[in-house]
C-alpha cells in the first residue's frame, strides 16, 4: 500500500510515544528484500532494548487537545493527538495516538500564541504566518501547561539556530557574546505542574476523547491517511492477538516494568525509516511490547486483581472498538460510492476502446451525447423545479412571518394582561403580609444574588490575572527573539559593509592602475595602447547608479547629497573623467567604513546633549562634524552668540533695496549664475534658491556700505542658504562671517588683510612642511594663486560637499584659525604626490583639482587638529601684524613712485606736445 501525501516522517513506537525517524537506518547497503519479512531473535531485541533503555532523552510533549475545524461546512471541535518534534519546532497531530501517520504539523518556529479567557476554558489560539489554530485542553492547568512548555521549546530551538558556525567573522559573533540559550520566565508565570492525565506518554494509553459521533472525528480532507492508518491499526491488532504470545518469550524484559515509557522512546529513535514508517526489526519489536503490554491499558490490568475490574475494562475497549467500527463503515460507504461512479466510467471508456469500428465508437459518443442531453433536462428540470419551491418557500415563509407577527401580538398582549395580574397580586400579597418580613426577604436575596456576583468577579479576575502573565510571558519572550535577530542582523549588515568597502577599495585601486596606465600610453605599443583604452572605455561606462539598482547596496552613492551638492564632480576634460570614478569609489569605501564605527556613535553622543553651552567637549565634537539633523540648530546658536539678530532689521533692508538700486545690484546679478553650480538649488538660473539669494545679498549690500558687495560673498551666502534655509537667518550668518569672524578690511577693494593672510600662511607652511615649502621654491611654485581663494570663500569649491561641511562647523565656532589648520593639512594629506612631480606646469595643474581629490574627512581632520599642534592664536596675530606693517609699507612705497611717475608722465607731456608742432609746421 502506498503513502498518503501527508504522511510525515515521524511514527507512533509504542501508545503514546510518537518519536522522530532516523534516517541512518534506512541507509543499510548489504540489507536485502528478504530480511524484511526475517524476525530478529530474541537476543538480538534484549540487546537493542538494553542499548536504547541507556540513552537519556527529555520528556516528550504529547498529549489530547480538541483542535477547531475552520475550512469545512461546519465548525466543530475534533480529538487529536499532539506531539512536538524537538529538531524541527513543530506539532505533529494525529487522530489517535495509535496512528503511524500525521493528518498536519504546525510551524512553531516563527509563531505566536495566545490565550482569551472569553473564549471558554481551555481554549488558545497558536498563531503562524499562515494561518491561525484554535485547540481547546481538557482543563485550564492543562492549557497553561502546554503553553508554557510551548514558549520554553520555541526559545530553544530559536536560540539554536540563530548562532553562527563555528569559524564566522569575529565581527559577526561580538555582539552574540554572552548570550544564554536558557529560557528566563523571568517570574512573569511560574511554571505549571505537569498534569499526567491529560499530558505526556501515559495520556496515550488512556482512551481517547469521545465527540458525539464517531464520524465526526475522521478527517475528510485526509481520507487516505485515515485508510492507511486504520488498516495498520487492523492488520497490527490482528497479529498481535492472533499470535497469543507464541511468537517470542519476552519474559526478560518484564525485569524493570518502570523503565517502559523510557526504552520505548528510545528504541523508535534506531528503528524508525525515513518516510515515517517503522523499520521490519522496529515492527517485530512494537509487536512484541504490544504482545506483552496485551493492549492500551494492559499495565492497569496486570496490576488490578479484580476480575470485575478487568471485566469491565475489556467492556470499555470493546465500546471503543465498536464506534471506531461503526466510523469506519460510513467511511467505506462514501468511498464505495465513489469507486462505483469510476467503475462505471471506466466500463464505458474500456467499451469506446475496445469497440472494433468507428461506427461502434461514433454509437458510443452519440450515446454518451444522449445520455448528456437527458442529463442536462433533468438538470433543468430540477432547476426549474427548485425555482417553484424556492418560490414557495418564500411564499411560505412570509406566511409564516405574518403567522408570527400575529402570535407575537397576541403574546405581547397576553404579557400585558399577565403584567396586570402580577401587580394586581403584589399588591394584594403587600397587603396581606408583613412589611418588615418582606423587607427581610428582599435583603437576603439581594445579599445572595451580591455574593454569586463577588464570587464570579473573583473568578473573572483570577482568570485574567493568569491571562495576563501569560502575555506578559510572551511579550517578553518575543521581544527577545526580536532583539536577538535585531542583533544578528545588524552584525551581518556590519559585516556586509566591510566587504562592500574593501570592494570599492579593489576597484578603486583598479582604475589607479587604468590612470597610470593612462598617462603612460604615449610610450606603449599600438596594440598594448588599444587594450589600455578598451579598459578605460569599460571602466567608465559603470555607473555607481546602475549598481546600486542592480545589487544589494547597504549604503549607495547618490547623485546628490543632502544638500544638493554632486557627490561625484562632473569633469569635462576626457582624461580626469577616470579619476571621478575613482573618487566616487572612495566616498563611498569611507562612508561603508565610517558608517557603524564612526557616524553612529558620534550621532549617539549629538542626541545627548541638550542645551547648548561653550565647553571643551563641545569643541571635540564641532570638529569632529555635526550631523544633519543638529547642523541647523548648531549654526544658529553660533551666530546668535556673536551676532544679535536685529527684529524688523532684515525687512526694512529689503525694503530699501525694492525702491532704491544698488550699485553693486548688476555685479551681483552677473555672480549669481556663477554660484555653486555643482548644487542642483544653484545650477538653473530658475532654481528657487536663486531669488533668496539675490535678496539676502542685496541686503547685505545695503547693511555694509563699506564693503558693499565683494566676490565671494554670494558662495558664503549660498552655504549659509542650503544649511539654514530661511533668508534672515543666512543674511545674519553672513553678517557673523564677515564682520565678526574674519578681520577688518578682508573683503574691502584692497584686499589688504587678505593679502597678509597669504604671507602668514606661506611662513606657516615653510615651519610646518619645509620640505614641500622648498618643493615650491624650487619649481618657482606662487601657492597663493591657489590658497588665495581658499581664504576668501572659506573652501568653497575647493572640497568635496561633506569635508567643507565638517570644516565650516569648526569654522564658526573657532574661527579663521580654522582655514589655517585646514590649508596646512591639505598640503600635508597630498604632500607626497606633489613631491613626487617635478614640473612646474604639471605642479600648477595638480593643484588645480587636487582638494577635491580628497574624501577621507577624519584623516583630514586629525592632520589639521592633532599633527599640526602647537598653533596658537597669539602667534597667528603676531604675524598679522607684522606682515601687515610690511605690506602697507609696501602699498606706500608704490604709491610714492606711482605718484613720482604720474608727475613725471605730466611735466614731459607739455614737451612732447610741443616736439609735435615743430615738427608739423616743418611738415607744412
Amino acid at each position: 500500500m502506498k503513502k498518503g501525501p501527508e504522511s510525515g516522517a515521524y511514527m507512533l513506537a509504542a501508545p503514546g510515544n510518537l518519536v522522530e525517524s532516523d534516517a541512518d537506518t534506512n541507509s543499510n547497503n548489504g540489507a536485502s528484500a528478504r530480511d524484511k519479512d526475517i524476525p530478529p531473535s530474541p537476543r538480538e531485541l534484549e540487546n537493542v532494548l538494553l542499548k536504547t533503555s541507556t540513552e537519556t532523552s527529555r520528556k516528550k510533549l504529547c498529549g489530547y487537545l480538541n483542535k477547531l475545524g475552520i475550512k469545512g461546512p461546519i465548525k466543530t471541535w475534533k480529538s487529536r493527538w499532539f506531539f512536538y518534534v524537538e529538531n524541527k519546532c513543530c506539532l505533529l497531530y494525529y487522530r489517535t495516538a495509535q496512528d503511524i501517520n500525521p493528518l498536519g504539523s504546525i510551524d512553531l518556529s516563527s509563531a505566536s500564541f495566545d490565550c482569551k479567557m472569553e473564549n471558554g476554558e481551555g481554549v488558545f489560539e497558536i498563531r503562524t504566518p499562515s494561518r491561525a489554530f484554535t485547540l481547546k485542553a481538557i482543563s485550564k492547568q492543562a492549557m497553561m501547561y502546554w503553553l508554557q512548555q510551548l514558549q520554553m521549546r520555541r526559545w530553544e530551538f530559536c536560540n539554536t539556530q540563530s548562532r553562527f558556525p563555528v569559524g564566522s567573522s569575529q565581527l559577526v559573533n561580538e555582539p552574540l557574546a554572552g548570550r544564554t540559550s536558557r529560557f528566563d520566565n523571568e517570574d512573569f508565570l511560574p511554571l505549571v505542574k505537569t498534569p499526567t492525565e491529560a499530558v505526556g506518554l501515559k495520556a496515550a494509553s488512556l482512551p481517547a476523547p469521545q465527540t458525539c459521533t464517531a464520524l465526526q472525528n475522521i478527517s475528510l480532507k485526509h481520507p487516505w491517511t485515515e485508510i492507511q492508518n486504520t488498516v495498520h491499526n487492523i492488520c497490527g491488532s490482528k497479529q498481535l492477538w492472533g499470535s497469543n504470545g507464541n511468537v517470542f518469550s519476552f519474559d526478560e524484559f518484564r525485569e524493570h516494568p518502570e523503565n517502559v515509557d523510557e526504552e520505548q522512546e528510545a528504541e523508535v529513535k534506531e528503528g524508525t525509516l525515513e518516510d515515517g514508517r517503522m523499520g521490519p526489526r522496529l515492527n517485530w519489536i512494537r509487536k512484541a511490547r504490544w504482545m506483552n503490554s496485551g493492549f492500551p491499558g494492559s499495565e492497569e490490568l496486570s496490576r488490578e486483581k479484580n476480575s470485575v475490574d478487568k471485566v469491565s475494562v475489556f467492556q470499555q475497549q470493546i465500546l471503543t472498538l465498536t464506534e471506531e467500527v461503526k466510523s469506519q463503515k460510513e467511511l467505506v460507504k462514501l468511498l464505495y460510492k465513489a469507486l462505483e461512479s469510476a467503475q462505471q466510467e471506466k466500463r464505458v471508456s474500456s467499451m469506446y476502446l475496445t469497440a472494433a469500428e468507428d461506427k461502434d465508437r461514433l454509437e458510443l459518443v452519440r450515446h454518451k451525447v444522449r445520455q448528456i442531453a437527458d442529463l442536462t433536462s433533468r438538470l433543468e428540470a430540477l432547476e426549474q423545479e427548485k425555482k417553484e419551491l424556492e418560490q414557495m418557500l418564500t411564499l411560505r415563509d412570509s406566511h409564516i412571518q405574518e403567522l408570527k407577527e400575529h402570535v407575537q401580538l397576541l403574546m405581547e398582549k397576553n404579557h400585558a394582561k399577565q403584567e396586570v395580574i402580577m401587580t394586581l397580586t403584589e399588591q394584594m400579597a403587600r397587603e396581606l403580609s408583613d412589611p418588615l418580613q418582606e423587607a427581610n426577604t428582599i435583603t437576603v436575596e439581594t445579599l445572595y444574588k451580591q455574593q454569586e456576583e463577588i464570587e464570579h468577579l473573583k473568578d473573572d479576575i483570577d482568570a485574567y490575572k493568569t491571562q495576563n502573565q501569560f502575555l506578559n510571558s510572551e511579550i517578553h519572550q518575543v521581544t527577545r527573539l526580536w532583539t536577538s535577530v535585531a542583533e544578528n542582523e545588524k552584525a551581518l549588515l556590519m559585516k556586509c559593509a566591510c566587504l562592500q568597502a574593501r570592494n570599492c577599495q579593489m576597484e578603486s585601486k583598479y582604475l589607479t592602475v587604468l590612470r597610470k596606465l593612462q598617462e603612460a600610453v604615449p610610450g606603449l605599443p599600438s596594440s598594448r595602447a588599444e587594450l589600455v583604452k578598451n579598459l578605460i572605455q569599460e571602466a567608465l561606462q559603470w555607473d555607481v547608479k546602475e549598481e546600486a539598482e542592480e545589487g544589494f547596496n547597504l549604503n549607495p552613492v547618490s547623485e546628490y547629497d543632502e544638500y544638493g551638492f554632486m557627490t561625484v564632480p562632473d569633469y569635462e576634460i576626457e582624461d580626469w573623467k577616470l579619476m571621478a570614478k575613482i573618487q566616487a569609489l572612495e566616498i563611498k569605501s569611507n562612508k561603508l567604513w565610517s558608517q557603524e564605527i564612526v557616524e553612529k556613535p558620534l550621532r549617539d553622543r549629538w542626541n545627548s546633549i541638550g542645551e547648548l553651552n561653550p565647553s571643551a567637549e563641545l569643541k571635540n565634537l564641532i570638529r569632529s562634524g555635526i550631523p544633519v539633523e543638529h547642523r541647523q540648530r548648531v549654526w544658529r546658536w553660533m551666530v546668535s552668540r556673536h551676532c544679535s539678530p536685529v527684529p524688523g532689521h532684515y525687512q526694512r533692508l529689503l525694503e530699501q533695496s525694492r525702491s532704491t538700486e544698488h550699485p553693486a545690484c548688476r555685479q551681483i546679478e552677473l555672480d549669481l549664475p556663477r554660484t555653486l553650480t555643482n548644487n542642483k538649488h544653484f545650477s538653473s538660473p530658475t532654481s528657487h534658491l536663486i531669488p533668496r539669494l539675490r535678496r539676502v545679498l542685496l541686503a547685505f549690500s545695503w547693511h555694509n556700505p563699506a564693503i558693499g558687495y565683494c566676490q565671494g560673498l554670494n558662495r558664503l551666502a549660498a552655504v549659509a542658504l542650503l544649511v539654514l534655509e530661511d533668508e534672515e537667518s543666512a543674511f545674519w550668518c553672513l553678517v557673523y562671517i564677515v564682520e565678526n569672524l574674519m578681520p577688518v578690511d578682508y573683503y574691502s577693494e584692497t584686499l589688504i588683510t587678505s593679502q597678509v593672510d597669504q604671507r602668514v600662511f606661506k611662513d606657516f607652511l615653510s615651519e610646518k612642511l619645509p620640505c614641500l615649502m622648498a618643493h615650491f621654491k624650487q619649481y618657482r611654485i606662487d601657492v597663493s594663486l591657489i590658497t588665495f581663494n581658499w581664504f576668501l570663500v572659506a573652501f568653497v569649491d575647493s572640497l568635496v560637499s561633506d569635508i567643507l561641511l565638517q570644516v565650516w562647523d569648526a569654522f564658526l565656532y573657532e574661527g579663521t584659525k580654522v582655514i589655517f589648520r585646514y590649508a596646512l593639512a591639505i598640503f600635508k594629506y597630498n604632500e607626497e604626490e606633489i613631491l613626487r612631480i617635478h614640473d612646474s606646469v604639471e605642479i600648477y595643474q595638480y593643484l588645480r583639482f587636487f582638494t577635491r581629490m580628497i574624501t577621507d574627512g577624519r584623516k583630514l581632520m586629525n592632520i589639521a587638529f592633532n599633527d599640526l599642534n602647537p598653533f596658537p592664536m597669539k602667534l597667528l596675530r603676531n604675524r598679522r601684524s607684522m606682515h601687515r606693517e610690511e605690506l602697507e609699507a609696501e602699498l606706500c612705497e608704490l604709491e610714492q613712485i606711482k605718484a613720482a611717475y604720474v608727475k613725471e608722465r605730466a611735466e614731459q607731456r607739455p614737451q612732447d606736445l610741443e616736439e609735435v608742432v615743430s615738427e608739423e609746421e616743418e611738415e607744412s
